[in-house]
């Protein structure tokens, strides 16, 4: 036992809080808890209360952690666009942008990792906040989600602990950015709910390639409410038009070596460049009858609806055009918060969700330090605004006449008032039951959507979780957190438990934890939870390296620029050095990256443009050997240009020349053709197979 903090009571005295199990969890205030698992709900699947004054000290608590760096999604980049209705909504919300199809509105986006500080490298393994200020006539909706459909947690209540978990451990600072320690899987472990989303974290969602080819998801179930009231539930899907595409582990560590900004540096060199990023907003429509039979618990945010049961209906785009114009300005000040709808959209009873609703206002008043931040430029609504609100540290508007109150009876200004036709009106939903601090029996099953997630993936990707959980766990220093979690595992996928034991090296599986509820085995499987499944078949978006040599020929290299640009992407250079590269007819090349500078890792499409007299320098060059070895580890499309035999064998690449994906390019323009059209896939995975 040892003192792990000091406490003063009322009267002076000192006690030691110390780290026995047997002590009692209490409030700030000393209050001893009886439960810090569940909010205080109205009924079991009812509304969370607002008196339950210990969830709103724990979050108050925990969103005053910082000053004035976010807890979390700390690191994150901005950028800004429109909205645009493509299938109106009108029979089932009377929400304005809703209404008609062609209508446009101002958004503005903040991609982030969740876990790191401002700080840290952007291709960490975490989930990505994909969170939507839309700027509508009737006010600012925000849309505040993740590109990872599902959460760790069910209940608000445990939100602080998830975070404190995964975040850098308070008596050392670090890791950070990362999962790969013993707090978080200590806690996971412990936590069976976590293992959906485990699931997600760990494959290749967890470390995507760019935030524009990563889906967004508003994770909870809504209502949308029609102008006769009647509500229908509603999940909100963001669908990237360049794809999805992640890195594999490798590729990630490099990338934040070479390049801690891949991900901002991307998005930010997309937009200037005019190739502006683009998503379909989806919605999953449905209905009491269909939340009734479902498997599982609508208002639960562990789990999510598979599309093949109900497909995502596409009702818009959004396009990002401008890049920030000062990213503390914008990016760093924009306040997203849970609870702003506009009429038409109205929340659920997700414990969850309700407790987000409490938490984000809060956090923006510490962050901001005034309720005045809705008057920062990029928090503002761009529709007219009329209230009472007055004061306040760094009030910029100056309100005028005499009454701040309503109702008032002076006439020489107009007051605003409430208008019950166009104003919101929440879901009439019925509450009943007990007031207690108990989690729905609707919510037990922890483990048949995390079983049915890693069945939907390819092998490959099957893979790639469990060389993941391997190598997270493999970082963890206490043996039964790790025999706990893979204990938990045999509840997913019993293959995949002994994968990661074998990783480990135990000698045999421990036995499987006891599951709150049974797993199901009828899940079907679901092609929409699989990268690979989903096909790119562009490459418009992409960036191809070109590794060029002294007297590589120029034709074939213009060939493939010209349309490499056609096809939509970009080309970039690499060379031994930024300066003095010449083509085949003497011609200075413009060289985008020193190669030692410039990893295949950045690329999503490799070509070597060699000459007899150029190779002979990259023999030596062991960054250039790294070049080709990567996009070869990588899976990578390998086009080539002139000699390039001793290059792969300095590489140590072998039997290269029998590999489909790597393809030789001629001078010919059909030759440049076939090739970008092969690689359009991006990936050979039969060379890991």
């Amino acid at each position: 036992m040892h003192n792990v903090t000091v406490l003063r009571g009322q009267g002076g005295e000192t006690h030691s809080a110390k780290s026995e199990r047997s002590s009692t969890l209490t409030t700030a205030q000393g209050m001893p808890v009886a439960d810090n698992q569940n909010s205080l709900t109205q009924g079991e699947r009812g509304p969370v209360l607002l008196e339950d004054a210990i969830l709103r000290e724990k979050i108050f608590r925990f969103d005053h952690e910082r000053i004035p760096e976010r807890v979390v999604h700390a690191r994150g980049y901005g950028a800004k666009g429109y909205f645009e209705l493509t299938d109106s909504l009108a029979k089932v919300s009377s929400a304005k942008l809703f209404q008609t199809v062609g209508e446009r509105c101002d958004v503005f986006v903040r991609f982030s990792t969740v876990v790191g500080n401002r700080g840290s490298a952007d291709l960490v393994r975490d989930a990505r906040g994909f969170a939507v200020k839309f700027y509508t006539p009737e006010g600012n909706w925000d849309l505040v989600g993740n590109n990872i459909p599902v959460f760790f947690i069910q209940d608000a209540m445990k939100f602080p602990d998830l975070i404190h978990a995964a975040k850098q451990e308070p008596d050392r600072g670090f890791p950070q950015a990362q999962s790969a320690h013993d707090n978080f899987w200590d806690f996971v472990s412990l936590m069976p709910e976590a293992m959906h989303m485990l699931m997600w974290t760990m494959s290749d969602r967890g470390i995507p390639r760019s935030f524009r080819t990563m889906e967004g998801f508003g994770v909870h179930t809504f209502r949308l409410v029609n102008s006769r009231g009647k509500s229908t539930y509603v999940k909100f899907h963001w669908k990237p038009k360049a794809g999805l595409q992640s890195v594999v582990w490798n590729e990630a560590v490099k990338i934040n070596g070479a390049d801690p900004d891949y991900h901002r540096r991307d998005l930010w060199n997309s937009i200037e460049s005019g190739q502006f990023p683009e998503w379909e907003l989806g919605v999953q429509l449905f209905d009491d009858k269909f939340a009734d039979k479902f498997e599982f618990d609508i208002l639960d945010a562990t789990k999510l609806i598979p599309e093949e049961q109900i497909p995502v209906r596409t009702i818009g785009r959004m396009v990002l055009n401008k890049n920030v114009d000062n990213f503390f300005a914008e990016t760093e000040q924009v306040a997203f918060c849970t609870q702003n709808l506009v009429p038409g959209i109205d929340h659920t009873n997700d414990p969850l969700l309700q407790g987000r609703n409490f938490s984000y206002l809060d956090t923006q008043l510490k962050r901001l330090g005034s309720p005045n931040f809705t008057e920062l430029p990029v928090n503002a609504p761009r529709c007219p605004m009329a209230h009472l609100y007055q004061d306040g540290h760094m009030a910029s508007t100056i309100p005028t006449g005499r009454a701040n109150y309503e109702p008032n009876s002076w006439t020489e200004h107009s007051s605003p008032s409430e208008d019950p036709d166009t104003g919101f009106m929440s879901a009439t939903i019925e509450a009943s039951g007990d007031k207690r601090r108990i989690r729905p029996s609707s919510f037990a099953d922890h483990y048949s959507q995390a079983r049915q997630f890693y069945r939907s993936q390819t092998a490959i990707e099957q893979q790639h979780i469990a060389d993941a959980i391997v190598f997270e766990l493999s970082k963890v220093d206490r043996v039964d957190i790790r025999e706990r979690t893979v204990a938990s595992l045999i509840n997913v996928d019993s293959g995949l438990a002994q994968q990661v034991a074998n990783g480990l090296g135990f000698k045999k599986l421990p036995k499987a934890l006891t599951p709150a509820a049974s797993p199901r085995d009828d899940l079907p499987i679901s092609d929409a939870l699989s990268i690979q499944k989903s096909k790119i078949g562009s490459l418009a978006g992409k960036v191809l390296g070109i590794l060029v040599a002294h007297g590589c020929d120029a034709a074939t290299l213009a060939n493939v620029q010209t349309h490499a640009e056609k096809a939509g992407a970009t080309c970039k250079l690499i060379a031994l050095t930024r300066h003095g590269i010449t083509d085949s007819e003497g011609t200075l090349l413009e060289i985008d990256e020193k190669i030692n500078g410039g990893p295949s890792v950045l690329f999503d499409v490799v070509i070597l443009a060699m000459s007899e007299t150029g190779i002979t320098a990259l023999l030596d060059e062991p960054t250039a050997h790294d070049f080709v070895s990567d996009a070869w580890n990588h899976c990578k499309f390998i086009g080539h240009v002139g000699p390039v035999d001793q290059l792969f064998s300095a590489a140590g690449v072998n039997h290269w020349d029998e590999d489909d994906a790597v393809i030789p390019i001629d001078t010919s323009a059909a030759s440049t053709k076939a090739f970008l059209a092969n690689c359009q896939v991006l990936r050979h995975w039969d060379r890991h197979s």
